[in-house]
């Protein structure tokens, strides 16, 4: 999700009003996730709502008032509390407004896991890798003839009792169908994890697994590199034959075998 102008502000200041809100328990982190989520989606299905609480000419009294009929008494009071907030913010686009509430939830969610934050980015990951390299499970979790219930199900079997709550909640989500696949919001609720404990996040690929002292050198190297902590999702892939392929954001440094012989080869050819 990509805000900018006033929507970009409006997150920022929405973003800090949450942290204070759910800073002193987890559990109402937890719950304010669930209704910014539920909020967030019928924003997104009801577009007369989402034009009137987004229209600048309205007044805000009625904006929030509306907010008040709609959702009073059947969510969460914190998480309501931070809805009628956004609406009273300005918006670069209308659709903004659903995006920025279930951003919010994302946060509202990693906020839940409370000390867990790096448990919380490894398990994502996890499932992320899980879907990516199992076709059944992919196939599963994305088939339209399946209804939305039984994939929250079939989230529920795989993690339930396993995973932080907060892992199954944000894979839950990750069904809504708002990022292009499951696999690719998994991706960003790892960011957002990473963003929440003010860190950034790498995927390193290796040959064998790193020891615990080469890991702690590469996230140092990282940390330097970046100017903040790095959180490394380690993936063992037998294709790289020999050292290390890091992404971060954009960036790719490639120190593998199989990219130095490229380079040569390609300086050969040259």
């Amino acid at each position: 999700m990509d805000f900018r102008g006033a929507s970009a502000e409006a997150v920022a200041a929405l973003t800090e009003e949450l942290k204070t809100a759910v800073s002193a328990s987890p559990e109402a982190a937890a719950k304010a996730a669930d209704t910014l989520f539920e909020v967030s989606q019928t924003f997104r299905s009801e577009a007369a709502l989402r034009r009137f609480v987004t229209d600048a000419s309205v007044p805000q009294e009625a904006k929030t008032g509306l907010v008040g009929e709609v959702f009073g008494g059947k969510v969460d009071a914190t998480g309501l509390g931070i809805v009628e907030s956004a609406v009273k913010h300005r918006w670069t686009h209308a659709g903004d407004l659903s995006d920025a509430i279930e951003r919010l939830s994302e946060i509202a969610a990693v906020r839940s896991a409370g000390g867990e934050a790096t448990r919380l980015a490894d398990e994502l990951f996890a499932v992320q890798q899980a879907v990516q390299e199992t076709p059944e499970l992919r196939d599963a979790l994305s088939d339209p003839a399946r209804t939305t219930d039984d994939k929250v199900a079939l989230v529920d079997d795989l993690l339930g009792g396993k995973a932080l709550p907060a892992t199954v909640a944000l894979t839950k989500q990750a069904l809504a169908g708002t990022y292009r696949t499951a696999s690719a919001a998994l991706g960003e609720y790892q960011k957002v994890a990473a963003a929440v404990a003010g860190e950034g996040t790498a995927v390193v690929r290796v040959a064998a697994p790193l020891s615990e002292a080469d890991t702690n050198r590469l996230a140092a190297a990282l940390a330097k590199k970046y100017g903040r902590e790095v959180h490394l999702n380690i993936v063992v892939d037998p294709e790289i034959v020999g050292g290390i392929k890091v992404s971060i954001g954009d960036d790719v440094i490639d120190g593998t075998i199989s990219s130095r012989l490229d380079g040569a080869q390609r300086a050969l050819a040259g």
